[in-house]
């Protein structure tokens, strides 16, 4: 028996006593493996493709060390469960594994949150605050978006990770703390140290191993099970009653490009779960995204009334409610970090309406 038997199966690994090196007619079965979640939930990340199986004989290779790893990938891809996979089979897998979305918070609230703060040190401040990075003590800290740090807090990150120890905001006492530093972006950062916008020296110091998390159009052969597994899974799955997808909505759900990756695949799964009519998903119940990929989101004709503000936060919108609400597709369609998006909002006082993945109402 392997040491992961009587635990947690990971997300993306093999099932227990599966050989990812199979051959002929085995090598096309379908793998499926479950993670828990820090909130207690279960996730499932169902493969068959070649690819991911090179991706999980990576992670085998790496969970052991204490080297710091730097998962690339575009958004969607996973590149959470990729970090939780390498930690629940680690030495630190009783320890705790803490995430944090670097471009979803301003830098004042980040270095909070990150490093914690004192009693009294800036206003608001009414208790004493443990910071996520002394809070993964023992565990894993992942960083996702790290591409997204400021200067300020990618200096004290470096002094983190060389020296081991942390200050609080106000506090003036080193804490040491005992972390491996897993981080995630979608940026190139070696273009990003070329010009300047992130540090040379702590680009290295995070990327001692780098895991590509590979997007959905590189792995299409695994659609067909995701589309299964998310339609009797997901969160809605009580409206499903045994819903499948017909043959003609599975080819134009495989000939699209799916910019979103899994979690766009996973979103459309979940709004079909509750619109699709009958027992057979077909052609017609298809977002018309994704009928009609070519179609593309166009600014306005030009008006010399309109300011370049106004026609700007249109346009942003425009792509939001595009793509029902979801952020992270808005955005890549945008051509813009997801970051940049949040302060979009928050600058045109619309933040709370498009808070959650779903199509604002009017």
């Amino acid at each position: 028996m392997s040491q992961f038997d009587n635990t947690p199966i990971l997300p993306g690994a093999a099932l227990p006593g599966t050989n990812t090196g199979m051959t002929g007619s085995q090598a096309t079965a379908p793998e499926t493996a479950i993670q828990g979640s820090a909130t207690g939930s279960d996730k499932t990340i169902v493969y068959k493709s070649e690819v991911m199986r090179q991706l999980m004989k990576m992670i085998d290779r790496v969970s052991p060390s204490t080297a710091t790893v730097l998962v690339l990938g575009e958004s969607g891809t996973g590149k959470e469960l990729i970090a939780k996979a390498i930690h629940e089979r680690s030495n630190r897998r009783n320890k705790p594994f803490v995430a944090i979305n670097c471009g979803a918070l301003r830098e004042t609230l980040l270095e909070s949150e990150l490093f914690g703060h004192e009693k009294g040190s800036f206003t608001g401040a009414y208790t004493r605050k443990i910071g996520l990075a002394e809070a993964a003590n023992g565990g894993t800290l992942f960083l996702d978006e790290i591409g997204e740090l400021s200067p300020g807090i990618q200096s004290k990150l470096l002094r983190f990770i060389q020296e081991g120890e942390i200050f609080r905001v106000g506090g003036k006492d080193p804490i040491k703390v005992d972390i491996r530093l897993i981080s995630a972006t979608n940026r190139e950062l070696d273009a990003e140290v070329g010009r300047g916008n992130f540090r040379e020296d702590l680009y290295y110091r995070i990327n001692t191993i780098t895991v590509q998390s590979p997007p959905l159009r590189r792995r299409k052969e695994d659609i067909p099970l995701l589309v299964e597994y998310f339609l009797a899974r997901g969160q809605n799955r009580i409206l499903n009653r045994g819903r499948a997808m017909s043959e003609d909505a599975m080819k134009i759900v495989m000939r699209y490009d799916w910019p979103g990756n899994i979690r766009e695949l996973q979103n459309v799964c979940e709004r079909l779960q509750i619109l699709a009519d009958g027992h057979t998903i077909m052609p017609g119940d298809l977002p018309e995204h994704i009928l009609n990929p070519e179609q593309k989101v166009t600014t306005d004709d030009y008006d010399p009334t309109t300011t370049l503000y106004e026609l700007e936060k249109r346009y942003i919108l425009k792509a939001l409610n595009y793509f029902d609400g979801n952020k992270t597709q808005a955005a890549n369609a945008l051509g813009i970090t997801i970051k940049t998006l949040y302060n979009k909002l928050h600058e045109y006082g619309e933040f709370e309406k498009y808070a959650v993945h779903t199509k604002p109402k009017a």
